[in-house]
């Protein structure tokens, strides 16, 4: 593990012009690890996470808390850079010298002020307590201690057993960080006037949002021991909890109506220049193409790949590679790019009218299907996985194969990427009805979405005048 991906896993609260507050602090860091790590680790954080997110209504929904957190914070003295991350994924995190990560998908999930300052007081306990240097501590430790054993230890059944033992203890570890900064993050909350109980809230909505992201609709609530946080249900009765001793619901600021005019018109979901997701369909509309995957599968963008799965563990990885160098479509296939390739199941044949090559692996386990389709000097690749095969599996490939396809004129025009649209109820609204003015998610699921949100409870009133948001293109 990379120093950057240790400290980036201090926590998941699972453009050129960041919000400075004052200039980052070096932080107490140990003798061997820089004082401007942070500093170094910046650039590939931005880099991962798509770069940085301009838009002054967003900013100023993160700027507005920033002041009142840190002098209501353990360490007012410490000083902060924040950067708004240019990825729908719904994420916050820290590193050390008070550099402090938002997504753009977290925003969109926030329905408030106080939900915003929830993350960012969770995250400055981070920084404050040293948890990302305190980690990166216990984590060399513990892979130092794996290696040993694993060399000196003669008993291989011994030697598991001891680095098993080794990684529970670090990822509890790594939980108690995170249950340490939901209570500091409340405390800091109350202090600085804000809904004490926006943490609970807001980490609800996340759980929700993760079922609904998820192939089969629901999240387990089973804790993961070797995972680094605890789960959603722990850590939002330990908010709860904090809360509670502050005072009853209802103390504290929320301001609704403030923070969602300041994100009207935000990005949501993809960002334009890496595709679109729509429902089970892929679109691009720069490279002109399409393709869908078959019911059951969940769709995943990112700027390497776009990934999908379904309950059956099938999964998919469809990327773009250089054909320049290849005199064929069965040569490049046939490169050695694929382990376990079954020679005899190369095919050229055509997609759609475009010229293809479809092809089977088998390794490690493992049954493949790939397929390569050319567009000029790029092949556009499906591989297919799954641990049975079977005809299900065939049959799936199959079928998102056979829907790739390029964009006409029309449809790249009309293809626009979606944003948050804020609205306010009328008398009479309910989530049903206004779920239906949704764009760009699947009619089956806008009313899931809306009400995830919304924070509104499906089949009930909406009082007239709440400030409501709609995902629109």
């Amino acid at each position: 593990m990379s120093v950057a991906a240790a400290l980036l896993s201090a926590c998941q609260f699972s453009g050129s012009s960041p919000i400075d507050i004052g200039t980052p602090a070096p932080g107490k860091l140990r003798p061997g690890l820089s004082s401007d790590l942070g500093a170094r680790e910046h650039p590939k954080v931005v880099a991962t996470y798509g770069g940085v997110y301009e838009d002054r209504g967003a900013e100023r929904a993160v700027a507005q808390v920033v002041g009142r957190l840190v002098e209501a914070s353990d360490d007012p003295s410490q000083s902060y850079r924040i950067t708004i991350l240019n990825s729908p994924a719904v994420n916050a995190f820290a590193l050390p010298g008070g550099y402090l990560y938002v997504t753009r998908g977290l925003l969109a999930l926030a329905t408030d002020t106080s939900e915003v300052a929830a993350v960012l007081a969770h995250e400055m306990a981070h920084v404050t307590a040293s948890h990302a240097i305190k980690r990166q501590q216990r984590a060399e430790a513990t892979e130092l201690a794996g290696k040993v054993l694993g060399n000196v230890v003669r008993d291989p059944d011994q030697a598991r057993a001891a680095i098993i033992s080794s990684q529970l203890s670090f990822a509890r570890f790594s939980q108690i960080q995170e249950l340490e900064a939901d209570g500091v993050g409340v405390r800091t909350l109350s202090r600085a006037r804000y809904d004490p109980f926006a943490a609970a809230r807001f980490l609800n909505a996340m759980g929700l949002y993760a079922a609904y992201q998820s192939a089969q609709g629901t999240t387990s609530s089973a804790p993961d021991f070797l995972s680094s946080h605890p789960t959603t249900p722990e850590r939002v009765q330990t908010a709860v909890r904090a809360a509670r001793q502050i005072g009853a619901p209802g103390v504290g600021e929320r301001d609704r109506d403030a923070y969602l005019t300041k994100i009207d018109g935000m990005l949501y979901g993809d960002d334009p220049l890496e595709g679109f997701v729509r429902g089970r369909s892929f679109l691009h509309k720069a490279l002109g193409i399409s393709f869908t995957v078959p019911r059951g599968y969940v769709l995943e963008n990112s700027p390497e790949a776009v990934l999908a799965s379904n309950s059956a563990g099938t999964a998919l990885r469809f990327d773009g590679a250089d054909l320049t160098d290849f005199e064929s479509l069965t040569a490049y296939m046939t490169s050695g790019w694929i382990n376990g390739l079954i020679r005899d199941s190369v095919r050229e044949t055509t997609v759609n009218g475009l010229p293809a090559v479809t092809a089977s692996a088998i390794t490690d386990g493992w049954t493949f299907r790939i397929a390569v389709v050319r567009i000029g000097r790029t092949g556009y690749r499906f591989i297919f996985a799954s641990r049975k095969g079977g005809n299900a599996f065939a049959a799936d490939y199959q079928k998102t194969l056979e829907s790739f396809r390029q964009l006409t004129p029309t449809e790249r025009a009309r293809l626009r990427p979606l944003r948050i649209k804020v609205i306010r109820a009328d008398a009479g609204d309910t989530p049903e009805k206004l779920a239906v003015g949704m764009s760009g998610i699947e009619p089956a699921r806008r009313l899931e979405l809306f009400t995830i949100l919304n924070q509104t409870p499906a089949g009930k009133p909406i009082p007239a005048g709440t400030a409501l948001k709609l995902v629109v293109d």
